[in-house]
């Protein structure tokens, strides 16, 4: 299992894994990319907590707490009309 304690939520089991790319499909910010016989987390920290992969993953190998992180400031920020965002990756979720 992969976890980003530091960053985000995002949970990930390759063992779980089939390599049906969905989670590199969805995903925004390219957390996953395709690999040989599981999908591979090529940039964890961008991860903004949407929950795209974790809905489309369909042996439930990805876990992640949507509505929490910088996909939830972005949404707020929105909202209140804001137009800077800061959120658990320093401002930049890319």
């Amino acid at each position: 299992m992969f976890n980003s304690y530091l960053s985000n939520t995002l949970e990930y089991y390759p063992e779980l894994c089939i390599n049906c790319g969905m989670c590199s499909t969805v995903c925004p910010h390219g957390v996953f990319g395709p690999d040989g016989k599981v999908a591979q987390l090529v940039n964890p920290k961008a991860c903004m907590e949407c929950g795209a992969c974790q809905l489309n993953c369909p042996t439930k190998a990805i876990k992640v707490e949507s509505g929490v992180g910088c996909a939830s400031a972005m949404m707020l920020a929105a909202v209140k009309g804001q137009k800077e965002v800061t959120c658990g990756c320093d401002g930049s979720c890319s």
